[in-house]
């Protein structure tokens, strides 16, 4: 694959050695030894034993310190590059209420995980099968997550996947500043090497497709992610370099990205807003500056992810509404509408309203649209008794369970569109679910 070159590092640049993961590590306070939980534990949705693993590095037992990461998330190397851990296990760290720096465990995460990966030991015997077959469809971390535990009590999955590499959007829709694809291809040879089949490149693309599977196996496992972003319905959206989010990082990934220009135009305010204004300055843009209909703070994206963005030189257009883009044979400008807001709209969030009369045009050589994906309507509408609240699988939130009993879903089907770690949660999970289903089957 041919990586776009960037003027800015990773965001999460590795350890620079042993040295320097042994003088991070001591910084640790141990708080298991203190607490039941220590509060970067409870703050992880995989429920890793963070002083564990960090104690293990302060020993130089690397091998230990992957063995407690990959027991919880399987996607441990690629959670500890995507994973917001300000939000979570980082910003749960005690040393932060000293107005101290928090231990980084997020780098800590990737110096145990890349000691394994990329110059690995070989694993174990692969758990011994004990009955029962599992699909699980989607090979992204919820699907691989999913598919760790269930061999782990000594199913046989099988997962598959559309697409010909695993990682669904961790790959393909992560900016390569966070993640380009490695360690993804790592992590799923450890679940090959346990003993989990993947068919990779097979689409499950009707319903008869579905019933096959289900004549073939005791259970599938949903973890199918979210469709096509969500695209406005505007005048000139056909123009060239007005670009949905998702594509325009899938074609950087692969070194296929059409020209930036040196004005961007980033419509949106999510997190994926966010990732790709950071990305468009990383990669030379002149200006970059995102417009959104409210202001910042009823901004979904995370605060501090803002916050970064603001200091990286992206620029932020508030109560800004797109009417159209204009342009001869290229866009050149948003034309846009100024918005107050009113009373909150079904979100809890002041709904904007446009101002009449407040029209100008923001010149631009580039737009990228970021406002979310629309749900799988199609392929969940195959399943019978299958039933979506909101576009969202429902799910019962003790086990994962559809409302057909023999499936089972997690990840952003489900939860609307969250992180890599809580989508390995709602695997974890399932998993479980199935694996007792199964043995009251069985008994």
């Amino acid at each position: 694959m041919q990586q776009v070159r960037s003027r800015f590092g990773e965001l999460r640049p590795p350890l620079r050695g042993p040295e320097e993961a042994a003088f991070e590590a001591e910084r640790c306070l141990y708080c298991g030894d203190v607490y039941a939980k220590a509060p970067c534990t409870v703050a992880c949705p995989a429920d890793i034993d963070v002083p564990g693993f960090i104690r293990a590095i302060a020993e130089d037992d690397r091998d230990s310190a992957a063995d407690i990461i990959f027991a919880e998330n399987p996607v441990g190397g690629s959670c500890a590059r995507v994973c917001p851990t300000q939000e979570l296990c980082e910003g749960a760290c005690v040393l932060n209420h000293d107005g101290d720096r928090p231990v980084s465990i997020a780098r800590l995460q990737r110096y145990a995980t890349d000691s394994r990966l990329m110059h690995g030991r070989a694993e174990g015997e692969a758990p011994a099968a004990i009955g029962g077959k599992v699909a699980v469809i989607g090979a992204g971390p919820s699907g691989l997550a999913c598919a760790s535990v269930l061999r782990s009590l000594g199913l046989s999955v099988t997962v598959f996947d559309a697409r010909t590499a695993v990682g669904g959007l961790v790959r393909y829709a992560i900016a390569p500043y966070r993640l380009w694809a490695s360690p993804l291809d790592e992590e799923a040879q450890q679940l090959v090497a346990r003993g989990v089949e993947f068919q990779l490149g097979r689409a499950i693309d009707g319903p008869e497709a579905l019933k096959a599977l289900e004549s073939e196996y005791d259970a599938i496992y949903l973890g199918v992610g979210l469709g096509e972003d969500t695209m406005l319905d505007l005048p000139g959206k056909n123009l060239p370099g007005v670009h949905a989010a998702l594509p325009w990082i899938e074609a950087l990934k692969a070194g296929e990205m059409p020209p930036l220009g040196e004005r961007v135009a980033v419509i949106g305010g999510g997190n994926t807003a966010i990732d790709v204004a950071r990305e468009a300055m990383r990669l030379g843009a002149r200006e970059v500056t995102m417009l959104y209909r409210r202001t910042q703070a009823e901004m979904p994206a995370y605060g501090f992810e803002v916050e970064e963005a603001a200091e990286e030189g992206v620029r932020f257009l508030w109560l800004t509404i797109p009417v159209s883009y204009v342009g001869k044979g290229h866009v050149e400008g948003v034309t846009c509408r100024y918005a107050r807001l009113s009373e909150p709209d079904e979100s809890g969030r002041r709904r904007p309203e446009e101002v009449p009369g407040t029209d100008f045009v923001f010149p631009c050589d580039t737009v990228i649209t970021a406002l979310g994906q629309n749900p799988r309507k199609t392929f969940l509408g195959w399943i019978e008794g299958l039933e979506l609240r909101g576009g969202r699988i429902a799910v019962d939130p003790t086990t994962g369970q559809t409302g057909n009993p023999k499936y089972y879903a997690g990840g952003d089907a489900v939860n609307g569109g969250a992180t890599a770690v809580e989508a390995v949660r709602e695997a974890k999970r399932a998993a479980l679910a199935i694996a007792r289903r199964l043995e009251e089957v069985r008994a």
